[in-house]
């Protein structure tokens, strides 16, 4: 067998491992881990919690299989080696703008960890994470990308910036603004307090859990990654402001023509 007919045989069976979620499932994670037993591992406890487990050993064919498979999440551990480099987790990003992204890092670098939040990953654990806290961040993420549909959509308008919620989409002067899941749940969260300083502990608490009260630098990296997508100048941003040792705020309508 040629070695493109046995990546794709591979690539089929491991698609058919969750192609076909049960009626109570909770969503499709991908695993994206080069050491079999952790990832098995890992697949056997989140498939008993109630989701429907694919599996992937490189960068690559995670995003080969995101072709074939329309995941909710994908799950990658990042040794020590720093194996999946944030290369990986943009162009899963590109391919696949709703998907929730979480990384299980082995050491808690801190510039690592930044450094796959700018790339657009959603949540960065410790790989010790306890598995029912991994489910539970898992479902968390895919609570606020499964907006029902059945209300009439509330359309949250400021100057040029329009932001549907139920649709979870951004636009700018028209034109889409593509933000990942915990930048969109941000931003909603800062417009629909729109003219209102939100502090910081208030942010963390609400957009991350109660777990996150001290992780300043996560809520200063998405904020950086809103305004490069959303300001005309991220340096000088007109729309979300800082209020010095308070938080941030989203300006209303009356503010913005000041």
């Amino acid at each position: 067998m040629s070695t493109l007919s046995a990546g794709s045989a591979l690539l089929t069976s491991r698609y058919m491992e969750s192609a076909s979620p049960g009626p109570l499932s909770q969503g499709k994670v991908l695993i994206v881990n080069d050491n079999a037993p952790a990832r098995r591992s890992l697949h056997s406890t989140l498939f008993s919690l109630g989701f429907d487990v694919g599996e992937a050993v490189t960068g690559e064919e995670a995003i080969a299989l995101c072709h074939i498979v329309k995941y909710d999440a994908v799950l990658l551990n990042v040794d020590a080696s720093g194996k999946y480099s944030p290369g990986t987790f943009r162009e899963l990003r590109h391919q696949r703008p709703r998907v929730a992204i979480l990384v299980l890092g082995v050491h808690d670098d801190h510039e690592r960890r930044v450094e796959a939040l700018e790339a657009g990953v959603d949540d960065y654990l410790s790989a010790a994470v306890n598995p029912r806290e991994l489910a539970a961040r898992i479902r968390a993420i895919l609570r606020c990308l499964r907006v029902p549909s059945s209300q009439p959509e509330d359309i949250i308008s400021i100057g040029d910036v329009q932001l549907h919620p139920e649709r979870r989409l951004v636009t700018k002067a028209g034109e889409p603004v593509h933000l990942t899941p915990k930048e969109f749940d941000l931003l909603h969260y800062l417009m629909s307090h729109a003219g209102l300083p939100v502090m910081h502990s208030r942010l963390l608490h609400v957009i991350w859990g109660s777990d996150y009260a001290n992780q300043l630098e996560y809520l200063r990296t998405f904020v950086r990654q809103i305004r490069r997508k959303l300001e005309d100048d991220a340096t000088n941003p007109k729309y979300l402001v800082t209020d010095s040792h308070v938080g941030y705020r989203f300006v209303d309508s009356t503010q913005l023509s000041q």
